[in-house]
C-alpha cells in the first residue's frame, strides 16, 4: 500500500487512535483507586481544616493527615428524616457516599423545593463528630453543597456541642470566578463564621449571607459579610445553608446532638 494513499493515512490514523484509547484506559483503570485514595484524603484534609485540628500553612503529610483524623474525627450516618444516629446502616460506612446514594432509588429521594439546585436528597446522611482528648465531643461538622453562579459548591460547616453554633466553614470543591465568588476559599472571610448563630429563638434557621458588611457575630449573629462583586454566589451559600440546616436537612439531628451534648 502506498504511504500517501487516503487508505494508508485513514489507516494509520486509527491505528494511532486505538493505540492512544488502549493507554489512556489502561491509565485511567489503574489510576482510579489512587484517584478514589486522594479523594478521601483531601475531604479528610478540610475537615481537619473547618474544626482547626490543621492548617493550610502546616502542609501535611499523608500519615499526619490521617493520624490526626484517626485520632479525633468520628464518622457518624444519621436518618435525614428523624436526626438519629444509625448504628448499624444497611451499608458500608468506610464506602458511603452522600452524592452517589442521593442517586440511588433505594438510598435516595427527590429533594424539597430549593434554590440550591439539588435535585435529589439522601436518606442518610454522613456526618462527622469532633472529640477532645479525653473523648468528649466538641464539634460535629456537615457537609453542605448548592449552585452557586458557575459551579455547585462541596464544603463543610462545623456547628459547637450546641447544635447552633458555627465554629467554621470550608468549601474544598468550586469553579466559581477567581477573585469573586472564588473568595469563598479566602481565610479572611471564612475567619468571619465562628461564633454565628444558625437558628434564632424561635427556631427558625436565619444564618444568611448578606450583601454588604455584617457586624460582628456578638451583636449580629445571623449575618455574614457578602462577597464583594459576587452577589449570585453569596445567595447560593445562604441558600444551601437554608436547604441543609433546615427541617428536610440536618436540623433534626441538630436538635438532637444539641441537646446531647450541651
Amino acid at each position: 500500500m502506498q504511504r500517501d494513499s487516503a487508505a494508508y493515512m485513514f489507516g494509520f490514523a486509527g491505528v494511532v487512535c486505538f493505540v492512544c484509547a488502549v493507554f489512556v484506559s489502561t491509565a485511567a483503570v489503574e489510576l482510579k483507586d489512587r484517584q478514589k485514595t486522594n479523594q478521601t484524603l483531601d475531604r479528610q484534609k478540610n475537615v481537619l481544616y473547618v474544626t482547626g485540628i490543621a492548617s493550610p500553612s502546616e502542609q501535611l503529610e499523608r500519615q499526619e493527615i490521617l493520624a490526626r483524623f484517626d485520632k479525633r474525627i468520628k464518622a457518624v450516618i444519621v436518618d435525614m428524616a428523624t436526626g438519629d444516629v444509625v448504628d448499624n446502616p444497611p451499608f458500608d460506612v468506610a464506602t458511603y457516599d452522600m452524592d452517589k446514594a442521593a442517586a440511588d432509588p433505594q438510598l435516595g429521594e427527590p429533594a424539597p423545593p430549593n434554590e440550591s439546585s439539588i435535585q435529589r436528597f439522601p436518606k442518610y446522611g454522613l456526618v462527622y463528630e469532633v472529640v477532645d482528648d479525653a473523648g468528649n465531643v466538641e464539634m460535629v461538622v456537615l457537609p453542605i453543597k448548592g449552585y452557586g453562579l458557575w459551579s455547585t459548591l462541596y464544603g463543610y460547616l462545623a456547628v459547637d456541642k450546641d447544635g447552633n453554633t458555627v465554629r467554621g466553614i470550608t468549601y474544598y470543591d468550586q469553579k466559581e470566578t477567581p477573585g469573586l465568588g472564588g473568595e469563598v476559599e479566602n481565610p479572611r472571610w471564612k475567619a468571619l463564621w465562628p461564633g454565628r448563630k444558625i437558628y434564632d429563638e424561635s427556631g427558625k434557621e436565619s444564618l444568611q449571607v448578606i450583601k454588604g458588611q455584617a457586624g460582628p457575630a456578638s451583636t449580629d449573629p445571623y449575618h455574614v459579610d457578602g462577597l464583594s462583586g459576587a452577589t449570585l454566589t453569596s445567595r447560593g451559600v445562604s441558600h444551601m445553608l437554608q436547604l441543609w440546616l433546615g427541617p428536610e436537612g440536618f436540623k433534626p439531628f441538630l436538635e438532637k446532638f444539641g441537646q446531647q451534648h450541651s
